[in-house]
C-alpha cells in the first residue's frame, strides 16, 4: 500500500502536495473512492510523486482515473515540461509508442449484424492478422516503403497502396503524420521488425471490436460523429506501433540512461530515465519517436481497409453503402509539443501522455473543423466484453490535465494474476452469456485481457464527466470481438 498524503479538493478530484524535498510540483488525482483504493494497491501514487520530480516540469503532474502502476510513469499520467528546460522522457510514453483508438459507424443495426457476427468476426479475423507475431503474408513493404510510411504515416498507406479513403485524413489526429520524423534515426532492429506488421493487431490489450451503440448522453455531439441512434453498428480498433514502436522506446532508453547520468539529472526512479530537451539525445529520441507515431496511424489505417473490405465480403455490399466512416483516430502513448496556459501565461510545453487521451475543448485549432464547434471526441475503449465509451473535450481539461483525460479501463490485476485467477473456458462461457463472439489467436490472451482484470470503464467515464476533463457523449457495447 502506498503511503502518500491527499489532500481531497474536489468531488473526484484529490492533491499530493510537495511532501518529498526532490518533488518540484504537485500532482492532481482523478478517482473515485473505488478507483483510488485501487491505487493505493500498487504504487501508482508513488510513480504520480517521482513524475512530479523531473527537470523544467510544470504546474502539477496528473493521475487520471484508469491509472495503474507503469515503468516509470503511471499508465494514465500527464506531465508537461518546458520547452527550453525541461526534459523528454520515453517512459512518458511508454514501450507502444502511439498506441491509440479509431472509431467508425456504419448505418447497420444490431439486427442486421448480430444474426451473421459469427461469419463477420471469422473474416475479420482471417483479414486482420493478430496475435504476437501476426503479419500479413500478402501485403509486405519494401525498406523504401517502410521509410516513407515512417515519414509520411496514414496518407502514404492510402495514396501508395489504396488502403483507405482520402476523407479519412481529416478525422485523424495530426491528420495521421506528425512531422519531423526521421528514419534514418530507427535502428535496424527497428525496421526489421516493422516491415511484416502493417495493418496487424499484435496481442495483449489490443482488439478490434464490432459493437452496438447502447446509450445516447449527448445527441448533438453524437449526431455530429455520425452516431444516431441505440442500436446503430460501430467498430472500434484499438492497437499501436507494435514491434517497430517497441524497439525504438527500447533503444532510446538505453541513450536516455546514459544521457540521465551525463547531464546530472537525478531521479528517483532510473525508468524516468530522460535528457534535456534540447539536447542530442532528446532531439534524436524525437525524430525516431515520430517515425513510430506515423507508423501506427498508417498501421490503424490499413487495419480499416481490411475491416471495411470484410464487411463487403459478409454484407456483399459496398463499404460506402453501410457507412464506415471513419468518426476519429486519436493516440494515448505520445509526446507533443503544445501550448498552454500556465500561471496566466501562454507557454509552450512537452506534453507526455501515457495511456491519456486529449480531450481538446470547441474551438481548439487542432480540432477537426468538423468537430470544431462541439469539441474533440475522446476514445475510451474498454476490457474484453465489457463497454466503450465516446467522451468530449471539456475546457476544464485544459485548466487541470493539459488537455487530456483517461485512455480505458486500466488494469486492475497483472496478466500473470489473471491467469491464476480463471480459466479459459469460463471467461469464453462469459462472454458467450454476454452475446459476444469472440476469435482471439491465443486463448491464453483471452485469460490475461478478462474483464476481471480491469477497472469498471464505466465508473472512469463518469469520475472525468464530473470532473470535467471528458463529458460523456454515447456507450458503447460489444458484440464480436477479435483479440491478439
Amino acid at each position: 500500500m502506498s503511503k502518500v498524503p491527499l489532500e481531497k479538493i474536489g468531488d473526484v478530484i484529490w492533491r499530493i502536495p510537495k511532501f518529498r524535498s526532490d518533488m518540484r510540483v504537485p500532482v492532481l488525482v482523478f478517482a473515485s473512492e473505488e478507483l483510488l483504493k485501487k491505487m493505493r494497491e500498487d504504487r501508482t501514487l508513488i510513480q504520480g510523486a517521482n513524475v512530479a520530480t523531473l527537470p523544467g516540469i510544470l504546474k502539477h503532474a496528473v493521475v487520471l482515473p484508469d491509472a495503474h502502476e507503469g515503468y516509470g510513469f503511471p499508465i494514465g499520467g500527464v506531465a508537461a515540461t518546458d520547452y527550453e528546460e525541461g526534459v523528454i522522457s520515453p517512459g512518458g510514453v511508454g514501450y507502444d509508442i502511439n498506441c491509440g483508438v479509431r472509431l467508425m459507424v456504419t448505418n447497420l443495426e444490431e439486427k442486421d449484424v448480430r444474426p451473421r457476427i459469427k461469419e463477420l468476426i471469422e473474416t475479420i479475423f482471417r483479414n486482420v492478422p493478430s496475435g504476437l507475431g501476426s503479419r500479413r503474408k500478402d501485403f509486405q513493404v519494401t525498406k523504401s516503403e517502410l521509410d516513407r510510411i515512417a515519414v509520411e504515416g496514414a496518407r502514404y498507406i492510402i495514396e501508395k497502396f489504396g488502403l483507405g479513403w482520402p476523407e479519412d485524413l481529416k478525422h485523424i489526429e495530426e491528420e495521421g503524420c506528425l512531422e519531423g520524423a526521421d528514419p534514418s534515426y530507427v535502428s535496424a532492429a527497428a525496421k526489421q521488425r516493422g516491415f511484416p506488421q502493417i495493418g496487424t493487431l499484435g496481442s495483449g490489450n489490443h482488439f478490434l471490436e464490432v459493437q452496438v451503440v447502447d446509450k445516447i448522453f449527448d445527441e448533438r455531439a453524437a449526431k455530429r460523429m455520425g452516431i444516431t441512434h441505440e442500436g446503430q453498428i460501430t467498430v472500434l480498433v484499438h492497437t499501436g506501433s507494435r514491434g517497430f514502436g517497441h524497439q525504438i522506446c527500447s533503444d532510446y532508453l538505453k541513450v536516455m540512461e546514459r544521457a540521465a547520468h551525463k547531464y546530472g539529472i537525478r531521479l528517483p526512479d532510473r525508468e524516468l530515465a530522460c535528457a534535456p530537451a534540447k539536447s542530442r539525445e532528446a532531439e534524436s529520441y524525437l525524430k525516431a519517436f515520430k517515425c513510430a507515431v506515423n507508423f501506427a496511424f498508417a498501421n490503424r489505417q490499413a487495419i480499416s481497409h481490411w475491416v471495411r473490405q470484410s464487411f463487403e465480403q459478409v454484407f456483399r455490399q459496398p463499404a460506402e453503402t453501410m457507412g464506415l466512416g471513419l468518426v476519429y483516430d486519436v493516440a494515448h502513448n505520445i509526446v507533443k509539443l503544445e501550448e498552454h496556459v500556465i500561471d496566466g501565461v501562454k507557454r509552450k510545453v512537452w506534453v507526455h501522455r501515457k495511456g491519456a487521451t486529449r480531450s481538446f475543448p470547441a474551438g481548439h485549432p487542432l480540432i477537426p473543423q468538423d468537430y470544431r464547434d462541439i469539441g474533440q471526441p475522446v476514445l475510451l475503449p474498454g476490457s474484453m466484453g465489457t463497454a466503450s465509451w465516446v467522451l468530449l473535450g471539456n475546457p476544464k481539461a485544459m485548466e487541470m490535465t493539459f488537455g487530456s483525460t483517461a485512455h480505458g479501463a486500466g488494469r486492475t490485476a497483472s496478466r500473470a494474476a489473471a491467469k491464476r485467477m480463471l480459466r479459459a473456458q469460463q471467461v469464453l462461457n462469459d462472454l458467450s452469456r454476454k452475446g459476444i463472439y469472440i476469435r482471439s489467436d491465443s486463448l491464453e490472451t483471452v485469460v490475461e485481457e478478462a474483464d476481471q482484470a480491469y477497472k469498471n470503464v464505466d465508473i472512469v467515464a463518469e469520475v472525468s464527466d464530473r470532473a470535467g476533463i471528458g463529458t460523456k457523449v454515447a456507450r458503447l457495447i460489444p458484440i464480436g470481438v477479435v483479440k491478439g
